[in-house]
């Protein structure tokens, strides 16, 4: 059987297109992209400009996430010290808590306003006091410390009212009522240590 050029260029034409576009298409049951979280505040694991911390005016800096489950339903925010060991225990210093940031959001943007009840339903706290961003402060005559800024994709909101009084209660019922409800988590690193 013989093929005319026309058909067999049309033919091997179209082998080419499938398999480029076998190419890009995902695999059935392949894993969806991880979620990430950026921030054009600072590039992540590099050093924290200091209008973003107490040496500073303590604005809180702009974050975004991307790829987020399907079955996300609210994204918790956490800001922690890595180094800062609280009251000699395992715990370490609370910069930042939000929680209930609805599902549709994808970003936080520099300087969120002060107060425990955000526009959007979400809440925020930190060793501060409810509703207060806190920048990184570690000592001059130390090392650099490890802030890390982590977002979590719950499949369901988080009913805990913030503890005026103490905001260490609130992280830890917030932490423990997200167990058992997580479907996706990014992180981003910042570092900081007071100017001499």
């Amino acid at each position: 059987m013989k093929f005319s050029r026309l058909a067999t260029s049309t033919f091997v034409g179209s082998l080419m297109v499938a398999a480029i576009s076998a190419q890009q298409a995902p695999a059935p049951g392949a894993a969806p992209p991880p979620m990430r979280l950026t921030s054009t505040s600072f590039a992540d694991g590099s050093q924290i400009p200091v209008k973003y911390t107490q040496a500073g005016n303590q604005t809180s800096p702009a974050l975004t996430w991307t790829n987020a489950p399907p079955a996300t339903q609210s994204f918790v925010l956490h800001m922690h010290d890595m180094e800062g060991a609280r009251n000699k225990t395992s715990e370490d210093q609370l910069h930042w808590l939000v929680w209930n940031i609805p599902a549709t959001t994808t970003s936080l943007p520099e300087g969120v306003p002060k107060g425990p009840d955000l526009k959007d339903g979400s809440h925020q706290t930190s060793a501060t006091g409810n509703g207060v961003y806190r920048g990184p402060g570690a000592a001059a005559a130390g090392p650099l410390h490890h802030y890390v800024f982590e977002i979590f994709a719950l499949d369901t909101k988080v009913d805990v009212p913030a503890n005026a009084a103490d905001p260490f209660d609130t992280r830890a019922k917030v932490l423990s009522a997200m167990q058992g409800h997580i479907v996706g988590k990014a992180v981003y690193l910042g570092l900081f240590r007071r100017p001499e």
